[in-house]
Order: structure tokens, then sequence, then C-alpha cells
């Protein structure tokens, strides 16, 4: 897989990822949450940051495979903290601005 396309898919997956919380009602996307309740904002909160976690060890293995990794500090993980809430902004207005139920 070249650089670029690590890159497109990286993008793709932290997209995806990021608003997975907010489009689903189950716990990591594999159990229910009790009958008849929603899953509260903190716990979407929570899995962004698990799947966060998922999407840069994705990032991690694609640079391993290309060369060798890059040192970051810590401003590195604030920053793609950051636009990894960016990406979510869709789900987190389809859940709490647009959808009424």
């Amino acid at each position: 897989m070249s650089q670029t396309a690590s890159i497109w898919l990286v993008i793709l997956a932290a997209l995806v990822a990021a608003n997975l919380p907010f489009i689903s009602q189950r716990l990591l996307l594999l159990g229910p949450v009790a009958a008849g309740r929603r899953k509260p904002l903190a716990l979407r909160l929570l899995e962004m940051l698990l799947l966060y976690l998922l999407v840069g060890g994705l990032a991690l293995l694609l640079e391993r495979r290309v060369g060798q990794i890059a040192p970051q500090g810590w401003e590195f993980y604030a920053i793609t903290a950051c636009l990894f809430m960016t990406l979510a902004f869709p789900g987190f207005v389809y859940r709490y601005l647009v959808r009424r139920s």
C-alpha cells in the first residue's frame, strides 16, 4: 500500500470511527443498552476515546509498514484528539440537534 493510500485510509477510518458512537445505541457496537434507555453522552465520549486509540493504532501499524516511526510529543496527540473530535461533529449534530427521538 502506498503512503498516500495509507493516509487516506487513516482519515476515512477516523471519520467513520468518530461518528459511530453517535449513530449507534449499542455499547461499543456489540451489546445493547438497557431497554428503553438512551446511551448517555459520557459513555459516547468514552467510546470515542477508545475508537481514537484504535485509529491511532491503525495509523501506527501503517506507518511502521511504510518506514521508520517518527517520534511524537504530547502536542501531536493533543492535535489529533482535537481533529478526531472535529470529525465527530456531524454525528453529534445528527444525534442531539437533528434527530428528535
